[in-house]
């Protein structure tokens, strides 16, 4: 009798669609709450469709046949990711109630630290899980500093697009993709972006005193990305260079 090695991709898929259905849900009652014009609700679908979609599409390349606690914690962080990038897409037409922009971004920020430990709590964790919720981190930070960029300056981008620019220049040096070793710092410095900004885009303190907290976090960013970088391109440069030395033998040979 032969076994069935199909592969079902139902239960996980069935899983990203209770997703995106909380997420246009919570678009509902945000909506109803404030009366939030077509701008937040447009952008709130569009990233309930595009994280339904990917999702959908890299859980079923994966080929996992339980979506898992952790990746549900995440997709309960990118439910509010979206609910926070509806309202900074509003905030373009009328201003958000700070309260609610700042207890769904804190709630996001905080559950940034629990799947992590889920994953490794239940042996769970796998490189699509690691890969999910570094995308969501790096949404958020962007969201955050497109929002704290209309009150101090498009220079304030710099830091949610800085990640998306390392992804673009390593298409263009693939040096760039080479797996990093752990750093608590780079953890550290990733997990400051997103409360930095938070507490600028509350706007509780001086305007000067958040420009500084933002100044802080685009120079430590920038620390962090150097330091990579630069150790990147130590690292690569005996594997270029045997690369090179291999080529040339071959050259000569064929030329001999």
């Amino acid at each position: 009798m032969a076994l069935n090695n199909g592969y079902d991709a139902r239960p996980v898929q069935q899983e990203t669609a209770v997703g995106a259905g909380v997420q246009i849900l919570l678009l509902a009652l945000i909506g109803t709450a404030i009366g939030m014009g077509p701008a937040g609700w447009l952008t709130g679908l569009a990233f309930a469709i595009a994280t339904w979609a990917v999702l959908s599409r890299a859980l079923h390349r994966s080929r996992l046949r339980s979506f898992g606690a952790a990746n549900r914690v995440t997709l309960g962080r990118a439910t509010l990711v979206g609910g926070v990038t509806a309202l900074v897409a509003d905030s373009f037409q009328d201003s958000p109630p700070v309260s609610l922009f700042v207890g769904l971004t804190a709630v996001a920020l905080i559950l940034d630290g629990v799947d992590g430990k889920v994953a490794r709590r239940t042996g769970t964790s796998t490189p699509l899980g690691a890969r999910f919720d570094m995308e969501v981190d790096a949404f958020l930070i962007l969201v955050l500093s497109v929002y704290v960029s209309t009150a101090m300056g498009a220079w304030v981008l710099l830091i949610g697009g800085m990640r998306y620019v390392f992804v673009a220049a390593a298409r263009v040096w693939p040096w760039l993709t080479a797996p990093l070793p752990p750093s608590t710092a780079r953890k550290t410095v990733a997990a400051l972006q997103g409360v930095l900004l938070l507490v600028a885009g509350a706007a509780l303190l001086p305007h000067a005193v958040n420009v500084a907290v933002v100044v802080l976090a685009l120079g430590l960013l920038v620390w962090s990305f150097g330091r990579d970088v630069l150790w990147l391109l130590r690292t690569s440069r005996p594997a270029v260079t045997a690369s090179a030395s291999a080529h040339e033998v071959r050259r000569e040979l064929v030329a001999g």
